[in-house]
């Protein structure tokens, strides 16, 4: 019921300022210019490939933030498969996991977090999220193909009062559209590369009257660098947008996404040092599915008020069937059965329905306008669990079982939401844009664990106000200073609030784990030769979630899931660009040097709390915060003359740890330390004739033996080997 009040409250306030809005634009017959500003950084020398986002954007307010807006197509970065590391180069402070060339997966963290599936991002494409389930398993299963990607959003932790649930921030993918200019326009790339790599994106676009369209298909597949890491992409995606007058539009849309990989697994230390393109394991495979209709309605009442609202499901599945063991234990035939043993089979099946509404409305308070962002998110969210399936002998893709699931549970979550955001023109250079998120999660499951002799069940209700203020001078026409703090939090997971067998306990006062995020930042560019930000920033985390060992009346130990700890990540993030043909006097289109440098320095330690380590509690304080490096750094040289285009990329990440206890090593290689490693990349492009375009170039130039993630569970466990020296070429076409 409490819900259902919230749900209704959020409604009455979405509709009485929308009411409100549009009374005021009636009686007042004066136009309030709309401050859409352009962004902070707008250079003809340059191509930039990432800048800032406006104050304004669409329906949102990003004034006083950090923020990225990038364009993977003017990155010279390796689309065909979607190279994090190159796409996200001048953007500082993003880590990322190589775990295959595939580039099934974006597995991106950002200040003191976990980058693996993005699982500490609000991810979102088209302004809807994609997270399998945002509040129980975060997880981002959808991929899509960047050679798709118009521009990429990125706002750090201050994105929580907009978007709800992230401490690594908010990332929105924008799909291109079709081209308005005539009714039909096709694209296609073929991209070929080492290890039998194929790539074939073909996209079709166009306008024609009141109608917009745009649709893709990708198909992906290869054997990967590895032995038995072959791959099958499919992605598809089709957009139909209706104009019904100057004022508004309606658009249909709907993606889908899967893959069938092939799981090289994991390896210990030794055998990384003795051939890391090992592979131990050829018969684990994993499959996700996913697929997301939309719908997106827009409409402009005024110059002044624009509504925006969007609703769309996500539903698909989840699936493996591997031969779970450390990489010291051989996948070989059993002898007493004669054939190898048989294999487990997890799956999950997703099922989610979400609708925001937004709006925006500018108003003049003197002679100075000011802009306020409102909505409202409403969701519901059900994940079906069965785990531990004794699946076949086989060394094929097969998911049927010889036996029953150990788990079977059913999670829901419904979760409503309001915001407000109001920027605060002070002066024509100065303004202050406080803002507010209330949350309300309703969270439960049933089902049996523990070879489905044990019922358990879980019900827990939470609600709570989130605070932000951010600060925004612009200090010349080109700079800006900005500031935000903001509180952020993340939902525990599924998977802490079940038990692993009979005798867990699961603390029943468990909180979600909150915190804030604080911004110092000086942006912009001098003389269109520089293009630099510089920030300092602090994220607190609080209430991490994890394991102790505690006794009952008996004596008798179990683990207790609980709130173990607070941490804290601090440190500067800098970029900067300059122009050598502007810092010579001789701006000119079409012949640039350029060279880049994104460099970041994170702090992430543990300031209180333990954890359970072999049946003993160990005090975490000091210990570096898992899964984060101190130092990442990437700097680059580009070169373009007339048509022709290419850049040099080094890439430098710091060790971290894998674990919040710091091992360093461990004989199975589970834990332990993630050694630094820097790589070289080379890319070249040349475009001819307008309609053409060659691409190409070297991953991993000098052949560095490398790993960048130690993992316990999928898809390991053990050290994951990334690709040694790749080369891909393409050919592209558009008319």
């Amino acid at each position: 019921m409490k819900l259902l009040r919230v749900a209704f409250f959020c409604t009455l306030f979405f509709l009485f300022n929308n009411q409100l809005f549009a009374q005021e634009n009636l009686m007042n017959n004066d136009t309030i210019p709309v401050n859409d500003l352009q962004e902070v950084i707008v250079s003809s020398t340059l191509r930039d490939s990432v800048q800032f986002l406006p104050d304004l954007k669409g329906v949102a307010v990003f004034a006083g933030k950090k923020t990225n807006l990038i364009r993977p197509n003017t990155t010279q970065a390796n689309l065909a498969q979607n190279m994090v590391r190159q796409v996200f180069a001048k953007v500082p402070g993003l880590t990322s996991w190589d775990m295959d060339g595939a580039g099934t997966q974006l597995n991106i963290g950002a200040r003191g977090t976990d980058s693996h599936r993005s699982i500490e991002m609000n991810m979102r494409q088209n302004g809807y999220v994609t997270n399998s389930d945002i509040f129980g398993y975060p997880e981002n299963h959808y991929t899509l193909p960047l050679e798709a990607v118009q521009e990429i959003q990125f706002v750090r932790g201050s994105a929580a009062l907009q978007y709800g649930s992230q401490y690594g921030g908010m990332m929105n993918f924008i799909i291109r559209q079709g081209d308005s200019t005539k009714p039909i326009s096709v694209e296609s790339n073929q991209t070929a590369g080492s290890n039998g790599f194929y790539n074939s994106y073909n996209a079709v676009g166009g306008t024609t009257g009141k109608i917009n369209y745009y649709a893709y298909y990708d198909n992906r597949h290869g054997n990967g660098w590895r032995p038995s890491q072959a791959f099958d992409y499919h992605a598809y995606y089709a957009n139909l947008e209706y104009r019904f007058n100057d004022k508004g539009s309606i658009a249909f849309q709907f993606s889908r996404m899967r893959y069938v990989q092939q799981i090289a697994g994991g390896l210990t230390d030794a055998q990384f040092a003795q051939n890391p393109r090992q592979s131990l394991r050829n018969r684990n495979f994993f499959n996700p599915e996913i697929n997301i209709p939309a719908i997106i309605f827009k409409y402009r009442f005024s110059p002044n008020t624009k509504l925006q609202v969007t609703a769309n499901v996500l539903f698909g599945q989840r699936n493996s069937v591997q031969f779970i063991n450390t990489p010291n234990i051989a996948d070989t035939v059993n002898k007493q059965l004669g054939s190898y043993n048989p294999r487990q089979v997890d799956r999950d099946y997703y099922s989610s329905f979400s609708i925001e509404a937004r709006l925006l409305h500018s108003y003049k308070i003197g002679n100075v306008t000011s802009t306020l962002a409102t909505g409202f998110r409403l969701s519901s969210e059900v994940t079906r669990r069965d785990q531990l399936g004794v699946g076949t002998t086989g060394s094929n893709f097969d998911l049927s079982l010889i036996a029953p699931y150990g788990n079977m549970l059913r999670f829901h979550t419904n979760n409503a939401a309001a915001f407000a955001e109001n920027i605060f023109q002070i002066t024509p250079r100065f303004s202050v844009i406080p803002g507010f998120r209330y949350e309300l999660i309703q969270s439960d499951y049933t089902g049996v664990i523990n070879h489905a002799a044990t019922a358990v069940s879980y019900n827990g209700n939470r609600s709570f106000p989130l605070f932000g203020t951010g600060l925004q001078f612009q200090s010349t026409k080109s700079t800006q200073v900005y500031a935000n703090i903001s509180q952020e939090y993340r939902p525990y997971l599924y998977s802490q609030i079940t038990p692993a067998d009979r005798v867990d306990v699961i603390d029943p006062n468990l909180k979600d784990s909150k915190g804030y995020d604080i911004s110092i930042g000086y942006r912009g560019t001098i003389k269109n030769i520089l293009h630099f930000d510089v920030d300092v920033f602090r994220v607190y985390y609080g209430n991490r979630v994890g394991l102790i060992t505690k006794n009952d009346a008996n004596h008798n130990p179990f683990l207790y899931t609980t709130n173990i700890g607070n941490a804290v990540a601090k440190g500067i993030e800098a970029y900067g660009e300059i122009s050598l043909a502007a810092l010579w006097k001789r701006n000119n289109k079409q012949k640039d040097i350029r060279l880049f440098n994104s460099l970041a320095y994170t702090h992430a330690r543990y300031i209180s709390g333990e954890s359970n380590a072999n049946g003993n509690n160990v005090n975490l304080t000091g210990n570096t915060v898992e899964h984060v490096p101190q130092w990442v750094n990437k700097t680059g040289l580009s070169l373009l003359l007339h048509q022709f285009t290419t850049t040099m990329q080094y890439s430098y990440t710091d060790k971290s740890y894998n674990d919040a206890l710091n091992t360093v090593n461990s004989a199975n290689g589970v834990t332990g330390v993630i050694p630094s490693f820097g790589l070289w990349d080379w890319t070249i492009g040349y475009a001819f004739l307008k309609h053409y375009q060659i691409t190409g170039g070297i991953n991993n130039l000098l052949n560095l033996n490398y790993f960048s993630q130690r993992i316990t569970f999928y898809p390991g466990p053990g050290i994951l080997p990334a690709d040694g020296r790749t080369f891909f070429i393409s050919f592209s076409v558009k008319m």
